[in-house]
């Protein structure tokens, strides 16, 4: 099955590869994209399907995309779908250090990552979630991963997501729950 992965990132097209290597997978770059898909949902969901609708129309093959990011409880839900964006800078240390100064003295730290997986084929949207719990750590924990992971400890766990090691966060992550349902479902 041939499949595109809306994305310009061929780090997570390796990532995906490794997981499922019978997969004939193509990402933008192989259609000459490399604009920017304006994510105007409200959820994940919608984000997610705005984008595989995209890809779909852009090269008629079935398409797949997530969305994801850090929802934490006493901030209403933010940075929730503007994770990538919530400072404003484009830069996830201005998007931490924001996180951090808004939970400043907060007792109450809930949070969780949440991916999103759409799967398109021209005629009805499919979805895969992956969820995981945990708490906002009070300052910056470890220096591996990207995103929130310096500040985001997994329940179960004492150490961030950016102090694991790489085999580990990827095995209990968000988007390896989400990818996990993807894949059973593709094997059907």
């Amino acid at each position: 099955m041939e499949l595109l992965l809306a994305t310009q990132n061929e780090h997570k097209k390796d990532e995906i590869l490794s997981m499922l290597p019978d997969l004939k997978l193509k990402t933008f770059k192989d259609f000459n994209f490399s604009g920017e898909i304006e994510e105007t949902g409200s959820t994940f969901e919608e984000n997610a399907l705005i984008k595989a609708e995209f890809g779909y129309n852009l090269s008629q093959i079935t398409c797949f995309s997530d969305d994801s990011g850090l929802v934490i409880d006493s901030l209403d839900g933010a940075p929730g779908i503007y994770s990538a964006r919530y400072s404003g800078t484009g830069s996830f240390a201005d998007n931490i250090a924001k996180v951090l100064k808004n939970m400043a003295g907060q007792p109450h730290r809930k949070a969780c990552f949440i991916c999103v997986i759409c799967l398109f084929d021209g005629k009805e949207p499919r979805f895969f979630e992956g969820k995981i719990h945990g708490t906002i750590a009070e300052e910056i924990k470890g220096s591996h991963g990207f995103g929130y992971d310096p500040i985001f400890i997994p329940n179960g766990y004492d150490q961030s997501f950016a102090q694991l090691p790489a085999e580990e966060k990827n095995r209990i992550s968000h988007r390896s729950i989400a990818l996990q349902k993807f894949f059973e479902f593709l094997q059907k």
